[in-house]
This record gives structure tokens, C-alpha cells and sequence, in this order.
């Protein structure tokens, strides 16, 4: 990977890009309720969405990313400017509204909801409220659990234009992206001594890799259960190209999920799966690096791409390569995160943002007049209000909304989260040339 590519995780147009949204709401009476979710195909701008809706974690999560690298690794966060002291008031500017969204018990989401700023908030700052949030989330999420199907509900409800689900009494839907939020549960569980916490996340995964996974490490999207017999009704797709294709955003959940569950429980069956996973995602990589939005769906010059798929399965990989060194085994999953990111860095960034602020003078006692600088401005570049494009929330062609080609919430977090993972492995001092930190 070129040092110059590598070095746009790092760039002062990733910081100004995430910072441009965020000074949008610093000025306003009240903290924000609407949180980006994506810029609408054939547009630049961001489209917003409630705060109950699952996405609404990550850009807060993105805004704490940067304190983190502000906290730990301050050569690599060149801010051309922005103080730790505005960064601090934004992160919790833009969380204040969240923390009550731990009580949706409707959703299994919360893993990403609450997560990604919450315990950066407690690791980064000891605030004790968010410590507090991410425990009743966890114990929150944890009711969606059935110990007969032996995981937890994702969706109550699923409408396509080719079937429907709309009685939880009738079906117990599980989907793969699930894997992401039993970090929250095993976080909790570490916290409070619970075991009962434990055996639900790891009961469920269990339970995934058994339904979800296929012989050749493919993943299924949906498996909708009997939820009074624990037996498989159906296996689907809601975002994929078929119920028998292989979405790559779903493989990407699978392999940082299973990861992450290894690394919890050091049960070498869940890295035997990831490790499984990401094989068969580097294996099913076009010559670009860039994953199609389905791995099996016809491909021509005009298919979409997935740059969150990429960066997620990029975090994953991180995590394996970890997790396998650690076992004095060889690892081929750096390698194939750093390939996939220098993917990513050459084809996939929106045009750069950038800084400006210009000295302004005060009157003053001595000598008369003074300079200092002024407001802190950013230029958002022409082209996407995010920092990756290429992105496809879905696809699916009975989905009741498609979207493709686009810039991602998610896509930015998670190629934040790579950045910063490289940093606490020591590869990111090096991609900087600034040795490690």
C-alpha cells in the first residue's frame, strides 16, 4: 500500500469532512434529533433521519474517533486547527439526545445505536452517564432473547414487495448483521459479572453459524425461525441480490461479529468461522478490491460497489490478524485489509475538504489593535458530504427502496475505526512515517 494512499485515513480532509456536519448543529438552541444516514443517489448532501433509527450511532461514534486519535495518537490527527476542547463539547453535543434510546426495547440494534460513542465516551472521558447507558442498552437488548430459538429477534417486522412478515407471534427473524451488536452484550457481561449476559450473546452465536453460515462460508441474510419450535421456516435476502446469493455486507458483518465473539470467548470454533468468512471475501474480491454490493450477482461495469462492506470486513480482518498472531499462526488478513483499503483510498474517496480560518483584528487597550484567528470554516469540496462514495444500502430488487452508489454513514465510521485500529496495532505511526506511538 503507497504511503501517500495510506495517509488519507489520516488526512485533514477526513477530519474536516466529519467536522463540516458536526459545527452544523454546535450553534443551535438545542442538541440535534436527526442524525446523517446517507446522500441521496444524484445528490451531494446528507440525508438525515430520526434518532430512534438505528444509524443515528455513528456519527457521533465518528466525531468520538477523532477525539480518540486527538486523546492517543495526536501526530496522527493533523486537525490544522480544531481544539480538543471543541472536539469534547461536540462529541457530547451531538450524543445528549441518545442516551434514551438504551430503553428501545423494539429494536435489536442497539449494539450500533449506543456502542460506538458510548464507550468511547467512557474509556475516553470516564463519563459515567454513557457507562451507565451502554449497561441498561445491553440489558435491554438482551429481552429480544428466545431461548428457544436460542438468539435474539432482529426485526419484529420485515415488508418486501415479494413477502411479508408482520406478526411477531408468527415469526422470529434474525438477520446476520445481528453479530455486531453481541459486542454490547459481552462488554456488559465482562462489566456486571454476568453470566446469563454471556450465555445469550454467545448462545446466539452459536446459533448463526449454524443457520447463517453455508458449507462454503457464504452467508444468508434472513433466517426466520419457529419461534415455539426453534426450526428454520425460510432463509432469505432483504438486501442481497437472492435468497441463495451472497450480499457482501452481510459477509463483512460475519467476519468482524465472529471475530469479535473469538475474542471474547477464545472458543476457536467462532475464529474458525471467521477466518472461514474472510477467506471466502478476499477470494470473491474483483481485481478492483472493491466489493460489488453481492458477491454472486451477475456483474457487469455498471454494478454497484459496497464501500462499507469493504471497510467493515477491513475491521474484521484487523481483528483476525490479532487474534491469529496471537496463536503464533501466519495471518494473511492484514495483507488483505491493507489491500482492500488501499482500494478504498484510491477509488472510492469523494472530493477533499479542507480548513480555512483568517486572522481577525480586536480593538485593544495595548497597542491599539490585536489579531487572533477567527472562525474555524470548512470548504466540504465538490462532490459528497462524506468521506467515501461508493457505498449501496440496498439493492435487493423487491426492496420497497433502493439505494446505490452513494455516500454511507457506516462506510465513514467504520474506515475511521480501521484508521484508528492500525494506530493501536503500531501500523499507523508507520503508514505516517512517525514510527510507533
Amino acid at each position: 500500500m503507497h504511503s501517500s494512499k495510506k495517509r488519507t485515513l489520516y488526512s485533514p480532509s477526513t477530519t474536516a469532512k466529519i467536522w463540516g456536519i458536526a459545527q452544523r448543529a454546535l450553534n443551535k438552541s438545542s442538541p440535534p434529533t436527526l442524525y446523517p444516514e446517507y446522500t441521496k443517489p444524484g445528490s451531494n448532501e446528507y440525508i438525515y433521519r430520526d434518532l430512534e433509527f438505528w444509524t443515528s450511532g455513528f456519527f457521533p461514534g465518528s466525531l468520538y474517533l477523532l477525539l480518540e486519535r486527538e486523546r492517543k495518537y495526536p501526530l496522527a490527527k493533523e486537525s490544522m486547527g480544531l481544539h480538543i476542547l471543541q472536539q469534547r463539547f461536540a462529541c457530547n453535543w451531538w450524543t445528549t439526545n441518545l442516551h434514551q434510546n438504551a430503553r428501545l426495547s423494539g429494536t435489536h440494534d442497539l449494539g450500533f445505536m449506543i456502542s460506538p460513542w458510548a464507550r468511547k465516551a467512557w474509556e475516553l472521558e470516564g463519563d459515567q452517564r454513557a457507562y451507565q447507558t451502554l449497561i441498561t442498552a445491553a440489558q435491554t437488548l438482551a429481552t429480544r432473547y428466545n431461548a428457544t430459538t436460542r438468539c435474539l429477534r432482529s426485526w419484529d417486522t420485515c415488508i418486501t414487495k415479494r413477502y411479508e412478515f408482520s406478526d411477531p407471534k408468527l415469526d422470529f427473524l434474525v438477520i446476520i448483521d445481528n453479530m455486531l451488536n453481541l459486542d454490547l452484550l459481552f462488554w456488559a457481561a465482562a462489566e456486571l459479572r454476568s453470566p446469563q449476559l454471556r450465555d445469550i450473546a454467545t448462545a446466539h452465536a452459536y446459533t448463526t453459524r449454524l443457520h447463517h453460515i453455508r458449507p462454503d462460508s457464504s452467508t444468508v441474510h434472513v433466517v426466520n425461525f419457529d419461534q415455539h419450535t426453534g426450526a428454520v421456516k425460510a432463509k432469505l435476502t432483504n438486501q442481497g441480490y437472492s435468497d441463495a446469493s451472497c450480499w457482501s455486507r452481510g459477509q463483512a458483518w460475519a467476519i468482524a461479529g465472529f471475530a469479535q465473539t473469538y475474542l471474547w470467548t477464545r472458543d476457536p470454533i467462532f475464529l474458525t468461522t471467521a477466518r472461514n468468512c474472510a477467506d471466502y471475501f478476499l477470494a470473491h474480491l474483483p481485481e478492483s478490491g472493491i466489493p460489488p454490493w453481492d458477491f454472486t450477482c451477475p456483474r457487469d461495469e455498471r454494478t454497484p460497489t459496497d464501500t462499507s462492506a469493504a471497510v467493515i470486513a477491513c475491521h474484521g480482518m484487523l481483528l483476525l490478524h490479532e487474534a491469529v498472531t496471537a496463536r503464533s499462526e501466519p495471518s494473511i488478513y492484514l495483507d488483505g485489509a491493507l489491500h482492500i483499503l488501499t482500494a478504498v483510498c484510491e477509488q472510492c474517496l469523494s472530493p477533499k475538504a479542507s480548513f480555512h480560518t483568517s486572522q481577525v483584528t480586536i480593538p485593544s487597550a495595548e497597542p491599539g489593535e490585536s489579531t487572533e484567528a477567527g472562525e474555524l470554516e470548512v470548504n466540504m469540496g465538490d462532490g459528497l458530504e462524506t468521506v467515501l462514495a461508493g457505498a449501496t444500502i440496498n439493492n435487493y430488487e423487491f426492496a420497497p427502496r433502493r439505494w446505490a452508489t452513494h455516500g454511507l454513514v457506516y462506510a465513514d465510521y467504520y474506515f475511521l475505526l480501521c484508521g484508528n485500529k492500525l494506530l493501536d496495532m503500531g501500523i499507523g505511526g508507520e503508514i505516517l512515517g512517525n514510527g510507533k506511538f
